[in-house]
């Protein structure tokens, strides 16, 4: 279903046009400012020029729930970083997540098929309400940290919402991490309380992680008190977990009641994200509970349509920021939809079978799974009905165009296709989409509100037309609080600021285009540069990938003769070598679909290629391996014995 370029791939009706939050968000910041706004460019010109006037106009469009606004809406404006949102404001972030208190479904979770459970807004409230009384009770306070070593759980949505109701800092990570990697994060923030799971399914089997908890707590001693989540066995107990208790044992002296929001500044911290940690131990990086929810609540309503009753699913784990985002869907009065398990066991219907059994309006999920998919040859609009599903968002690394034909052609035509692109370290977009608006063919479709978002050269200067270096040039609510440990703040500007001083440095290589979208060619400090010419590496992964023979791929650059040479390796299908002839199909697709300069140099096949947690594959730690140096936060990948492979290979000693 390839579409000519000048053919957008949807376009919302006018029916859909009238009624988006978009629309209306337009018409009232029309109201507000007396003059008109005619198109969404106009709109975020002005979100971005008047950056005051934007965030107080989203803050009362939201219907923010806060003890006081404040007067003041942004002061040292200059300073990037360095300037502040809100300076005067007191609210809560629970407060506004737990806005209803009726029998309508907040949560509905699905354990792989074999556990499943519903829970309302009122039980939700309730069962926070007794989660923040015992944490109280155990001596948590403002500022402490709270971690969670879980499954995509409910309980791990009441624990973030329990912690932040008193101020005390919410950290996670996935069970599938490994002893180091949670001590490699938690052990840099120093919990005073763990919450934990006895296991957890994937792949049809039972995962017992209490051994790794086993490990991890004698290495944690700010781990006052440990509470054990029942999940992959319901009877399951403590065992010898020093200080641990069950989470009904927790909660057990403590009856439901009202919850005493605490009003807290606009950047007191919510939650620790932490970088992929795939060049060293993980940065970890603060986030305040105002610009999270103001962000979170404006890509929500706005720029993905949520309204309250819908039903918006990410298939992630806690070990990834859309989790952070997902959640904040509670604010928009919305069913927030968990799964937790493999999304190809038994088989590759089983997600689209969770759409449709709970009406999901929103399908948020990774570019990874939707070219998985169409490897696969999963066509759920052959096998499923998602009649209410409106919008499907993919993150986590570039989506290719022949994965926008996949999901018109194969999953659903009349749907907005929002390709995103921020990160954990704003938990949330810079790019992402607009439902009053058209999905072109391989674009993003818009920079968000808000965001001033512009293309720099390698001299700092803005480009049109060409690409570059992503950048922010004025602040934005969601940019952290800071980094932890990091007193002076000498590693958190080093992280963005460096570059370009006062302009925030994303790390991404892309272009605009003349739709008003961008789009994104990779990582730029995985950008490759044979003969001194850049290349994004996602521009070799779009040729390479639509071969039927590649399940999937990743490329470097190689020192090598003075220069650099680019080395493709190749995962192919089971049973399938890699010859003269399937080389030659290779490097004649990136020649004709990209350029000469993009034709590998080198084209190796290995069994597997490693991956961070959140399904990113990890270029700079395999660039590592093949020059000889170390990796020095292994843990932080899904799969580290994969780099194993790349390690003295003889086919790049020549």
């Amino acid at each position: 279903m390839a579409l000519e370029r000048d053919q957008p791939m949807w376009s919302p009706s006018q029916e859909q046009v009238a009624s988006a939050n978009m629309t209306a968000f337009r018409q009232a910041a029309e109201r507000r400012i007396g003059r008109a706004l005619p198109d969404y460019q106009a709109l975020w010109r002005w979100s971005v020029d008047d950056i005051d006037g934007f965030w107080s106009l989203l803050w009362d469009y939201s219907g923010v729930v806060a003890e006081t606004k404040g007067d003041r809406v942004l002061v040292d404006a200059d300073k990037m970083p360095g300037a502040r949102f809100f300076p005067d404001a007191r609210l809560n972030y629970a407060e506004n997540l737990l806005r209803r208190r009726d029998d309508g479904t907040a949560i509905v979770f699905n354990g792989e098929g074999r556990v499943q459970r519903t829970v309302s807004y009122r039980e939700l409230y309730d069962d926070v309400s007794r989660v923040t009384a015992a944490l109280r009770a155990a001596g948590i306070g403002a500022g402490d940290r709270v971690a969670g070593y879980l499954p995509n759980l409910p309980e791990a949505i009441v624990f973030l919402l329990a912690a932040s109701s008193i101020g005390a800092i919410w950290s996670s990570a996935s069970p599938d991490f490994g002893v180091q990697g949670v001590l490699d994060r938690f052990g840099q923030i120093e919990p005073k309380l763990l919450v934990t799971a006895d296991g957890y399914f994937y792949g049809g089997k039972t995962h017992d992680i209490r051994g790794k908890v086993a490990e991890i707590l004698p290495q944690l001693p700010s781990v006052q008190r440990t509470i054990l989540v029942p999940y992959a066995d319901p009877g399951a107990d403590v065992g010898d977990l020093p200080n641990a208790v069950t989470f009904a044992a927790f909660i057990a002296d403590h009856a439901a009641g009202e919850i005493p929001f605490a009003q807290l500044p606009f950047d007191h911290p919510l939650y620790i994200l932490y970088s992929s940690g795939t060049t060293g131990v993980p940065k970890c990086i603060v986030h305040g509970a105002g610009g999270a929810l103001l962000q979170h609540l404006k890509e929500h309503r706005l720029h993905s349509d949520v309204k309250a009753g819908d039903r918006v699913f990410y298939f992630t784990t806690l070990g990834w920021m859309m989790w952070n985002w997902l959640a904040s869907a509670l604010a928009s009065e919305a069913t927030i939809l968990l799964y937790d398990g493999n999304p190809f066991h038994p088989d590759g219907r089983v997600l689209w079978d969770f759409a449709d059994a709970t009406g999901m309006t929103l399908f948020g999920t990774s570019a990874k799974y939707i070219d998985a998919l169409n490897k696969a040859g999963v066509r759920p609009v052959d096998t499923n009905r998602l009649e209410a599903l409106r919008v499907i968002t993919s993150t986590a690394s570039p989506l290719v165009p022949e994965s926008f034909d996949f999901v018109y052609s194969a999953i659903k035509q009349d749907l907005q296709l929002s390709s995103m692109s921020g990160g954990t370290d704003l938990v949330s977009c810079f790019i992402l989409g607009n439902p009053t608006a058209p999905v072109w063919r391989g674009e993003l479709q818009c920079a968000g509100l808000g965001m001033a978002v512009a293309v720099f050269d390698d001299d700092g200067r803005p480009v049109t037309g060409t690409k570059g270096e992503l950048v922010c040039t004025r602040p934005f609510p969601p940019m952290p609080v800071g980094f932890w440990n990091d007193p002076d703040g000498a590693r958190y500007r080093g992280a963005y600021f460096e570059r370009f001083p006062g302009v925030w440095h994303h790390g991404d290589y892309l272009e605009a285009t003349r739709h008003g979208g961008m789009i994104i060619h990779g990582r730029s400090d995985a950008t490759l540069n044979p003969g001194g010419v850049r290349i994004g590496t996602a521009e070799i992964y779009r040729q390479v990938e639509q071969l039927d023979e590649v399940v999937e791929s990743l490329v470097i650059g190689q020192t090598w003769d003075n220069d650099v040479r680019v080395v493709l390796f190749v995962r192919l299908r089971d049973g399938m070598r890699l010859d003269d002839a399937l080389i030659k199909r290779i490097r004649d697709k990136i020649r004709s679909g990209a350029s000469p300069r993009h034709v590998p140099a080198k084209v190796v096949q290995v069994a597997d290629i490693p991956r961070t947690k959140s399904g990113k594959i990890t270029e700079l730690a395999v660039r590592d391996v093949v020059h000889g140096r170390r990796v020095k936060n292994a843990e932080a990948l899904a799969n580290p014995e994969a780099l194993n492979l790349f390690q003295d290979l003889e086919e790049l000693s020549s």
